[in-house]
């Protein structure tokens, strides 16, 4: 505190500073994620999105310990807000709505160009490996807790491996998506998702 200040005036809760603070992270984010769909993740730089977003280099990397956490905080705050996690009491609606937005992802090429770069740069980059894991599981734990919330009502099998129906229902994405064999398309989420719960359903 500087010599000859008020002590009251030190007490008083820095309101202000926080929103700055938060608008700050929030428009590197932001920033971050742009440039990733511009770019590619090879060519996203900390100085880039200092640039962009108008925040200090020095300031992101002490929030960020690495490009890596960065990178993944902003696919996860952007994917987030796109993505639905509904709650509609049939877990078959729930996920054909989840999968529908997530085939969708086909309609904005810049997007599509994002993904394929950062599944391949996990498979490259050791540091880089796990941040990634750690989104994937947060876009995995949005279908988990739908297939328990199935399980447990009794619309999906008690015994249901719910680890693998996962792996299933994100399976034709990834690969689709990765190898371009077929066209991942909105209108078949329902028909996909009907398919395997043909599988997953409880015994009548």
């Amino acid at each position: 505190m500087a010599e000859g200040s008020d002590a009251g005036d030190s007490a008083a809760p820095r309101t202000g500073g926080r929103i700055r603070s938060r608008s700050a992270r929030d428009a590197v984010l932001r920033a971050t994620a742009e440039l990733l769909e511009e770019q590619g993740f090879g060519k996203v730089t900390i100085e880039g999105v200092a640039a962009r977003s108008g925040v200090a280099k020095s300031t992101i990397y002490r929030w960020w310990k690495s490009k890596a956490t960065l990178v993944m905080d902003a696919q996860g705050m952007v994917v987030t807000a796109r993505m639905p996690d509904p709650d509609t009491g049939s877990a078959e609606r729930d996920l054909t709505v989840f999968l529908e937005a997530l085939y969708r992802v086909v309609e904005y090429p810049l997007r599509v160009k994002a993904l394929r770069g950062l599944m391949a740069e996990a498979q490259l980059d050791p540091d880089f490996a796990g941040p990634f894991r750690d989104w994937v599981q947060t876009r995995r734990d949005v279908v988990v807790r739908i297939l328990n919330r199935g399980v447990m009502c009794g619309e999906l099998a008690a015994d249901l491996d719910v680890e693998y129906a996962t792996d299933l229902i994100f399976g034709p994405f990834w690969y689709r998506l990765l190898v371009e064999h077929a066209t991942l398309r909105p209108e078949n989420a329902v028909t996909d998702i009907a398919r395997l719960f043909s599988g997953f359903r409880a015994p009548r």
